[in-house]
């Protein structure tokens, strides 16, 4: 049972209550941002929480057990609260949220009510709606090693061990042409391969992008070097904007052997049986049906 502090309960014993909801956002970068749905701006815990943003909340779910629950924020768009731009480049993915329900004549008396993560994030014209997980959602996250056919390491980290600083493995590269919302002509890898950069990682040195990064979907050779993202950047693309590429890996045993010359450091099972072995009956007259083991 939850643990009402004494000054909040006094409060709502009094019959007459003054009070909000106030939501305190902390982003994986640092930035802390504070609203309240109270008409005025609050202050507490070293956080400003600001009046006057559209910040709304949905009713909270809640159950027995360890099933995932949740509720809904939603609010406007704009530079002084949750800005477009900044929504789509993923500066709050998994941004971590703590809901209180506040006296706003006192906010010293407060009752912390839900604490959680972002997750999925809709925006529609000049306003936005965001999930709210509940703690209970890192049950169902992915956790060790994974048994399956191909890699689970990601390029370049400590498990892979590839260093993608090598020249070999990297591209500096600037738009020709802008080919579409996602897709450009580059110059200045001449030098790869066709598709060398397919699946790789692109970040943006300069340019109203500079700074983001993106998955490349596509690099092909046809008459010039021509890239493909798989998201569209917040800024449009322009001609001169300038970045940085590094190859791409589908995490295939022979990608690594051909492409990587990597496979001592491999972190996936290549000859691990698939499905249809799994489920293979023995039928009479098929080689390898004599009883020898199989290998």
């Amino acid at each position: 049972m939850r643990q009402i502090p004494a000054g909040l309960a006094g409060h709502l014993a009094s019959g007459t209550t003054t009070l909000c909801r106030c939501w305190r956002v902390a982003r994986r970068d640092g930035i802390v941002q504070g609203f309240t749905d109270h008409d005025d701006n609050l202050v507490f815990g070293a956080t400003t929480f600001r009046a006057g943003t559209g910040f709304e909340g949905s009713e909270i779910e809640a159950r027995l057990g360890f099933a995932v629950t949740g509720s809904e924020l939603s609010g406007a768009l704009s530079s002084e609260t949750l800005s477009e731009d900044d929504l789509a480049a993923g500066r709050y993915d998994d941004a971590k949220v703590e809901l209180y329900l506040v006296d706003w004549s006192n906010p010293e008396n407060r009752l912390l009510l839900r604490a959680g993560n972002l997750g999925e994030v809709k925006r529609e014209d000049a306003a936005f709606s965001a999930e709210v997980r509940g703690i209970a959602s890192r049950l169902d996250e992915e956790k060790g090693r994974i048994f399956a056919a191909t890699c689970d390491a990601d390029l370049g980290d400590a498990r892979c061990r590839i260093d993608l600083a090598d020249p070999a493995y990297r591209g500096e590269g600037v738009i020709l042409a802008v080919e579409g919302a996602s897709m450009f002509t580059a110059g200045g890898l001449d030098g790869f391969n066709d598709g060398w950069f397919t699946q790789g990682r692109l970040q943006w040195t300069s340019g109203a992008n500079a700074g983001l990064a993106i998955e490349v979907k596509q690099h092909r050779m046809d008459g010039g070097v021509h890239l493909s993202l798989w998201q569209t950047m917040p800024k449009p693309l322009a001609p001169g904007d300038t970045f940085v590429v590094t190859a791409g890996c589908d995490k295939r045993f022979e990608t690594c052997t051909s492409k990587f010359a990597n496979a001592l450091n491999f972190r996936g099972f290549p000859h691990l049986p698939g499905n249809d072995f799994v489920v293979a009956y023995a039928v009479p007259g098929e080689p390898g049906n004599d009883g020898t083991p199989v290998r």
